[in-house]
């Protein structure tokens, strides 16, 4: 692949960073706001200004760019402070799923209002019984007449609190195979008998949520692709969760490592003058290349009109990992001041908030060893791990209780 741009993307950069510059989030904008309106307020201004999501067909809100034009406008956006991570989940793995599996009015009515910010949304997939084990879940649906009702518990559900909806993975039939009695709904979050309970977290937020559903009822036509097709629908999802995390997400990196370095001292000289920081640097450095060619793998898949393929479990087994080791790094190179967590000292403040976060990124989306075995089986061809369930009926399997 040639990364330099040709004359067309040469333009259609000089276009979104004109547009970028005139139109970026000023403190009259952030002032008094909450992080959650300042990102709906860009969200809407890219929206309004044709820049949201796109990539998408112009039917549901994008633009219908080329994943090249995409990957532009990424660069040019990341030149400025402004906020993306509430959209991530919405955006980035539910949109590609609906526009699989949902029916027709639904695209049409929920995906311009998720390009637009107005709606954000959740993924309601890990259970506490199940591990990393996603079709392991207990959650049971239950046909009654053209509704669906809905009884279980979902947990690490990340933004369900301020979630209007979510996509929602449930047991439709316990008689046979763990994979293939699965279905797949779409949840209005504010429908009757929704409990959501946030969770503590290390870094003293609390992103993530247990759900509980008691009696929930769900409409027949909120149901994503065939009854008992909920594993492959997942997949859909799961797949575009790997490439939207696969970098690890944002937080501590080689800037921060060289900017700390260049601040701090070992020995009376700059820490980025000793040899061994500077080895360690330069590995991380490769390390974030080896990332974003990694990613630019599926930017050419994409371009071709192939799904993102389980090979994009490797950015994320990297960069988590990554992002801690950065992070654990940068509060190392601070001696005694990395442990005081300082909000008014960004450099501290990001290296600790990243390395208290980091291994909630190491297990969302699929753990480490989830993915070591994705890259050995899917990509390597390596054989598969024992599994006594295989298929065993659900309601067979032995559960140890």
């Amino acid at each position: 692949m040639d990364f330099n741009d040709t004359p067309q993307e040469a333009e259609f950069r000089a276009d979104a960073a004109d547009w970028l510059a005139n139109n970026q989030l000023t403190d009259g904008d952030r002032e008094g706001k909450t992080p959650l309106e300042i990102a709906k307020l860009w969200q809407q201004r890219k929206y309004d200004g044709g820049w949201a999501c796109i990539g998408w067909d112009t039917e549901y809100g994008g633009r219908g760019a080329s994943p090249i034009e995409r990957v532009i406008w990424d660069q040019e956006e990341s030149k400025y402070d402004v906020p993306s991570r509430f959209f991530v989940i919405g955006q980035g793995m539910i949109a590609p799923t609906l526009m699989v599996w949902a029916q027709p009015q639904h695209k049409e009515n929920f995906l311009p209002k998720l390009a637009s910010g107005e709606e954000i949304w959740c993924q309601l997939f890990s259970e506490p019984a199940g591990g990393s084990d996603l079709a392991a879940l207990r959650t049971k649906a239950e046909k009654d007449g053209d509704e669906w009702v809905i009884n279980g518990q979902k947990i690490w559900t990340s933004q369900a609190h301020y979630a209007d909806y979510g996509i929602i993975v449930t047991r439709t039939d316990p008689t046979v195979a763990k994979h293939k009695g699965l279905t797949m709904f779409i949840v209005d979050m504010k429908a009757p008998g929704i409990d959501i309970k946030p969770i503590k977290q290390l870094t003293g937020e609390s992103d993530f949520n247990e759900v509980y559903f008691t009696d929930v009822r769900i409409p027949d036509h909120y149901r994503l692709g065939d009854v008992g097709q909920g594993w492959t629908a997942a997949l859909t999802t799961l797949m575009n969760e790997r490439l939207a995390i696969g970098g690890g997400g944002p937080g501590a990196d080689v800037k921060l490592a060289l900017e700390i370095a260049t601040l701090v001292e070992i020995d009376g000289k700059p820490a980025i003058e000793d040899s061994a920081v500077r080895a360690k640097i330069a590995d991380f450095h490769v390390l974030e290349a080896g990332l974003e060619y990694n990613g630019y793998r599926a930017i050419t898949a994409l371009s071709r009109g192939e799904l993102p393929g389980p090979e994009n479990s490797i950015g994320k087994l990297v960069g988590a990992p990554k992002l801690q080791a950065v992070a654990s790094f940068c509060m190392d190179l601070l001696e005694e001041s990395g442990i005081v967590w300082s909000d008014g000292d960004l450099l501290t403040s990001l290296a600790q908030r990243s390395y208290m976060g980091a291994p909630g990124l190491r297990i969302a989306g699929g753990t480490d060893e989830i993915m070591t075995n994705i890259i050995a089986e899917r990509v390597l061809g390596l054989p598969q791990d024992p599994r006594l369930d295989k298929g065993i009926p659900f309601n067979e399997v032995p559960t140890g209780n």
